[in-house]
């Protein structure tokens, strides 16, 4: 019985604290005079969208990155302006000698919104900007309501002490907090450096991958190291333990550790670069990109084979393109002994001149090879300069060129021979048991 009065004395407390400072008439004015900034912000918002879309339409035709900034700045618009607003009527009301403590609150956290959506938005991971904004929010709440400081004691009181140094919840809150932001700034800056060289014509494409993946890991590995430093860990015992976790690991991860070296130096002596047309070990196909531990190789087929970068520095490969993207096509022809052998070499170099894949200059080339057992074997050899479309489909034109012209003037194709001769007076023995 004295509990429930005392609960129902600390209720009506409260339902006097809301009466005296909440259900009031400077309250109520403060709620129209937000609900009418608002709807201001929403009209001004309305009148320039179309000229920011647009704005953002064109943008994205020339730079992708600068069209998500532009993009992420389009998104808290709204806000922004409702902020703006809001304190303009703040400072009329101020001038009034009217109060407008509930219009500071609700300015700060319009405030808070816009930065945080700002800063989120940028992220290119979607999962870590909802946590970051959900942790930010609720800090910015709790710093304008005046309970920050309360809950933050709280969380450093929480912790433990490891070798001299003393880990609380707070620091690892930090930590965490530190590291999404500036793996994520990390990864905006990459980026950012990777469309530049990408633009540039001064760097080879073998030369923009090194430059990137140098950038990008070195960008990375400082924002651990920060984020570990801002949790409070020292990081010279941090470097020791590496030390003696790296030797033990290096042994599992040799073969990854050996591609990753071979990646690095494929890139420094360019023996091969995306767009590059290769052969190593039965696959034929254009490189698409190189990574930190393999290759990616399309075929004619479709099929991608990613081969580790060891076999490319280790194996032998054929790099159609090196120096040079011409390549020289020997094509096999046999025809028969009783065929014109010269007018059968000019009909091959015409059909081989009018396939439009085949390179003027040098131009196509007929050469008598050998004399086979049934054939008089010849050889048409062309130049083309886009071996990453096929070599196959080519040399089948030709082919087929050479099939239509050789019928039209009467060159025939061979077709294997053979001479029996049977003595005169000889007979043919048949042994029986084998009938």
């Amino acid at each position: 019985m004295v509990e429930t009065r005392k609960a129902l004395a600390y209720l009506d407390n409260i339902l006097t604290w809301v009466q005296a400072h909440v259900l009031t008439m400077n309250t109520a004015v403060q709620l129209v005079v937000a609900a009418c900034a608002s709807v201001a912000a929403f009209l001004l918002w309305r009148a320039v969208r179309p000229a920011l879309h647009r704005v953002a339409g064109e943008v994205r035709e020339r730079s992708h990155l600068l069209y998500g900034v532009l993009h992420t700045f389009i998104r808290v618009t709204i806000p922004a302006l409702c902020a703006l607003f809001i304190h303009v009527s703040v400072l009329i009301l101020q001038g009034l000698d009217r109060p407008a403590a509930l219009l500071n609150i609700i300015t700060q956290l319009l405030i808070a919104w816009t930065v945080i959506r700002l800063l989120s938005g940028l992220m290119p991971s979607r999962f870590w900007a909802r946590v970051f904004s959900l942790v930010i929010w609720a800090a910015a709440a709790l710093h304008i309501v005046g309970l920050l400081t309360v809950f933050t004691d709280s969380l450093d009181a929480v912790g433990l002490t490891v070798g001299g140094s003393r880990i609380s919840l707070l620091m690892v809150i930090k930590g965490v907090l530190m590291a999404v932001v500036l793996l994520q700034a990390a990864s905006i800056t990459t980026r950012f450096f990777e469309q530049r060289v990408r633009q540039s014509q001064q760097f080879s494409p073998s030369l923009q991958v090194l430059f990137t993946k140098v950038v990008r890991f070195s960008l990375f590995t400082a924002a651990f190291l920060i984020a570990i430093s801002g949790m409070g860990i020292d990081l010279t015992s941090l470097a020791v333990l590496s030390g003696a976790v790296g030797v033990g690991i290096g042994f599992g991860l040799q073969k990854i550790f050996s591609n990753l070296v071979s990646g690095v130096i494929l890139l420094m002596d360019r023996s091969i670069k995306p767009g590059d047309t290769i052969e190593i070990g039965g696959v034929y196909g254009t490189i698409r990109s190189l990574h930190a531990r393999y290759a990616s190789v399309l075929t004619r087929d479709g099929k991608e084979y990613l081969i580790p970068n060891e076999q490319l520095i280790t194996n032998e490969v054929v790099n159609w393109t090196y120096s040079d993207s011409n390549v020289r096509l020997k094509i096999p022809v046999g025809i028969a002994y009783d065929s014109d052998v010269r007018k059968a070499m000019q009909l091959m170099e015409e059909c081989a001149a009018v396939v439009p894949r085949v390179l003027k200059k040098p131009k196509p080339a007929a050469r008598l090879v050998g004399f086979g057992d049934s054939s008089v074997d010849l050889q048409i050899r062309i130049w083309i300069k886009d071996s990453d479309r096929g070599v196959v489909n080519v040399r089948s034109e030709v082919l087929l060129n050479v099939w239509d012209a050789f019928h039209a003037n009467g060159i025939e194709f061979p077709f294997p021979q053979q001479d029996v001769y049977i003595k005169p007076g000889s007979s043919l023995k048949i042994d029986s048991d084998k009938e």
